[in-house]
């Protein structure tokens, strides 16, 4: 039996349909993003010492931006990555003169991106699917090689860039 790694056996299991996104469950996704805004909350709480309760109102201005981003993307007739609208919806409501933008961006104030971005990265780096672990069987031991090589190279490259401005710095 002979192993054809071709990039077409990969993209035959890949879901690459951007139909697929047009069904997207906004209730349920309502639902995940109550629990995400909670651990947001708290790791902004961690991290900057901001209240839970003083920065509820930029979580919930963001959680309303997302919910209307998942449902522009389920709804409007024409594809838009989710990413996309709720980018495009949070973009929209801080543009200064719209009205209320002064007071979105007051309470978004509160929220450290970091402290966000750090629970959901780490997710996104652990969620594994069963789809990626067919594609890491096939690949075989060659390509844990390669992204120890990649990730090697990618934090020796971070050394020298931060070396280097640092050095500037001084």
């Amino acid at each position: 039996m002979t192993n054809q790694n071709t990039s077409a056996n990969y993209a035959d299991d890949l879901p690459l349909n951007p139909e697929d996104e047009r069904k997207l469950d906004v209730i349920g996704h309502a639902g995940l993003l109550i629990i995400a805004c909670a651990i947001g909350l708290v790791a902004n709480w961690v991290g900057t010492g901001t209240s839970p309760l003083t920065a509820l109102p930029g979580m919930a201005t963001l959680y309303a931006a997302c919910i209307v981003g998942l449902a522009l993307a389920r709804f409007v007739p024409f594809y838009l990555p989710s990413v996309a609208w709720v980018s495009l919806i949070a973009i929209l409501i801080t543009i200064p003169g719209v009205p209320g933008a002064a007071w979105v961006s007051e309470q978004v104030e509160h929220l450290n991106f970091l402290a966000l971005a750090t629970p959901a990265l780490a997710y996104g780096g652990l969620a594994l699917t069963a789809n990626e672990f067919a594609i890491a069987r096939r690949s075989g031991w060659k390509i844990v090689i390669v992204a120890i090589c990649v990730m090697v190279g990618t934090y020796m490259g971070s050394v020298v860039v931060a070396d280097l401005f640092l050095r500037l710095g001084q």
